[in-house]
């Protein structure tokens, strides 16, 4: 028996599935695409850049040299970390109006997801909605607050319906059907 039956003592954790998950949903690290790793790798860069106020050379500089940075997608890592870092005021205007509270008062993992994904929905037309949407909320899963990212998925979705509106209308009218 794995587990003792009398009460008060210690219960083992669940194991992990080796389905490429860990127990709490979020993918293992040997399941990551380049393209999710550049997102992670992006979203520390841009942490930095939110709290520490470090420049973006310097925390580009330090992200590269992290253990496993060699899978992610250096190109996307680059365009996320400089596109959300140069137009950090626009992406800010966009997200301002569909928050409740105050920019101020957001987590700055949840800030960076959000960056992430409006940047992603504004210039990665190759990659669809839905996987912007659930690559940040995953994001915000592992690195946020407890419940971070329910918020980050309301945001982004409001967000996906003004900034890729004819996409997300077809989905939703596929899925209708």
């Amino acid at each position: 028996m794995s587990q003792s039956s009398h009460p008060g003592a210690p219960t083992r954790p669940p194991r992990q599935s080796r389905k490429g998950l860990t127990s709490t949903g979020v993918l293992k690290a040997a399941s990551k695409s380049a393209r999710s790793r550049a997102r992670e790798f992006a979203l520390q860069a841009l942490y930095q850049v939110l709290v520490g106020k470090n420049e973006v050379p310097d925390v580009e500089a330090f992200t590269r040299d992290l253990s496993g940075f060699s899978k992610a997608d250096v190109v996307h890592f680059e365009a996320l970390l400089h596109g959300c870092a140069d137009q950090a005021q626009a992406l800010d205007t966009l997200i301002q109006p569909v928050l409740d509270r105050p920019l101020s008062e957001i987590s700055p993992v949840e800030h960076a997801a959000m960056w992430i994904g409006v940047h992603e929905f504004q210039h990665c037309p190759d990659v669809p909605w839905r996987v912007v949407l659930n690559e940040c909320i995953e994001l915000a899963k592992e690195f946020g607050g407890t419940d971070g990212h329910k918020y980050v998925n309301a945001v982004l979705n409001a967000l996906a319906r003004q900034l890729r509106q004819a996409e997300v209308a077809a989905d939703r009218q596929s899925s209708a059907r």
